[in-house]
């Protein structure tokens, strides 16, 4: 279902895609827009291995893609020097294909705003639990569950393996 890549000597394995995830600050989450534009959003969030969390507002215009059709990719960018010299850069980059939908459950939807206070406040975390308690009937979570995965880095990377 999902092509190869064809730049197959350039694809790491799937562990390190599963770190650049973990570790990785922010990604653009890529859906279906208004009138087939597609929408990309710069997206902050948390993956605990099986599921990617984003926090939203309840409302706008990537919930209303969201509703109108599951489908979505996710990219980070972990790495990405310039190389003038060789007219080119030195990156790595993850890609995941799979399906949105908007967190329910209030145990998920808290498992996952917490997983991401604690990504992007750590030593904060009374402050973040007081700023949860505040919002949590106003917040959407979104979870991608990932369907396909790959890993690409630039050809100067992959010869160091």
């Amino acid at each position: 279902m999902f092509r190869k890549m064809r730049r197959w000597k350039q694809e790491f394995p799937i562990e390190e895609s599963y770190e650049i995830l973990k570790q990785g600050s922010y990604g653009t989450l890529a859906l279906q827009g208004d009138e087939g534009y597609p929408y990309a959003v710069p997206m902050a969030y948390a993956f605990d291995g099986e599921k990617i969390y984003f926090h939203s507002a309840a409302s706008g215009h990537k919930i209303d893609a969201i509703n109108r059709d599951s489908k979505a990719s996710f990219c980070v960018v972990w790495e990405n020097t310039n190389i003038p010299e060789k007219l080119s850069t030195a990156y790595k980059s993850v890609i995941v294909f799979g399906n949105v939908s908007i967190v329910e459950e209030p145990e998920e939807k808290r498992y996952a705003i917490e997983a991401i206070g604690r990504k992007y406040s750590p030593g904060y975390e009374e402050l973040a639990a007081k700023s949860i308690d505040r919002d949590f009937n106003f917040l959407r979570i979104i979870a991608l569950t990932p369907e396909h995965i790959t890993g690409k880095e630039a050809m100067e990377f992959a010869k160091m393996r």
